[in-house]
């Protein structure tokens, strides 16, 4: 099966493009770093023959206004190079409880992302995941400063990021199933000890302050992270996820 993954250079991109190969399907990969901005190119040719269109693409801008021009225009061009190709079948990645938290600019841009979606006239699978392992590091770099970070205490039930890769190349070659339930990991954490714990393990230290002064809001407290009672469950434990992390920061 001939399938494209747009974002193929990112973590999950990656990852997914890796899990449908061992498939042994042909995976298309489309980024700026393989020449296609799916911004101002035309997708048509490299579409071409593709029957499955993975979208995995992220965005960084901090206005919801750029997040939302980001999302739309980018959705809105694939899907109409897949109306033209015949293309049959368009997942997308999103985030689980995304509209439960109004205040996030990255969620804002993921719901019109999803509306482009559900109206562009491709049939598809929207796979809403819960944070990755990793995101208690991630969002504790982004205010790090001489070793001090500040940080949201937010429950969450985290996925690994192999098993949203895993699930994603299963969905991508089955048929169209619209909205998808949620993907999450196994277990519940709490945002700082994941930073904490994913520090120790790369073998560095710092101290984290708890604060809902930040890109976190109050909107993302308590159970709002947590997934849906009839959420999938991915196998791989935060703890599990930190002893590979452990071991590859040894080698």
């Amino acid at each position: 099966m001939r399938i494209a993954v747009v974002g193929a250079t990112g973590r999950i991109g990656r990852l997914t493009s890796q899990a449908l190969e061992k498939a042994g399907h042909e995976v298309v990969p489309i980024s700026r770093s393989h020449g296609v901005d799916v911004l101002s190119d035309d997708l048509r040719p490299v579409l071409k023959g593709v029957e499955t269109v993975v979208d995995v693409t992220n965005c960084t801008a901090r206005q919801p206004t750029e997040t939302v021009r980001f999302f739309t225009t980018a959705t809105n061009r694939l899907l109409e190079a897949e109306r033209d190709v015949g293309a049959t079948h368009h997942v997308l990645l999103s985030i689980a409880c995304l509209y439960r938290v109004i205040g996030n600019a990255h969620y804002a841009g993921k719901r019109a992302q999803e509306v482009a979606v559900e109206t562009g006239g491709v049939p598809y699978t929207i796979v809403p995941a819960t944070q990755f392992h990793d995101f208690g590091a991630m969002v504790a770099s982004w205010t790090e400063v001489d070793g001090v970070s500040t940080i949201a205490p937010l429950l969450l039930q985290p996925i690994a990021p192999e098993d949203v890769a895993d699930i994603l190349a299963r969905i991508a070659v089955g048929p169209p199933q619209g909205r998808y339930r949620d993907v999450a990991g196994p277990e519940t954490q709490d945002l700082v000890d994941m930073a904490r714990r994913t520090y120790a393990a790369m073998g560095k230290s710092i101290k984290l302050v708890p604060t809902w002064d930040g890109v976190f809001g109050l909107d993302m407290s308590g159970n709002a992270l947590l997934p849906g009672p009839d959420a999938e469950i991915a196998p791989t434990t935060f703890d599990e996820w930190l002893a590979r992390l452990g071991e590859a920061e040894a080698r």
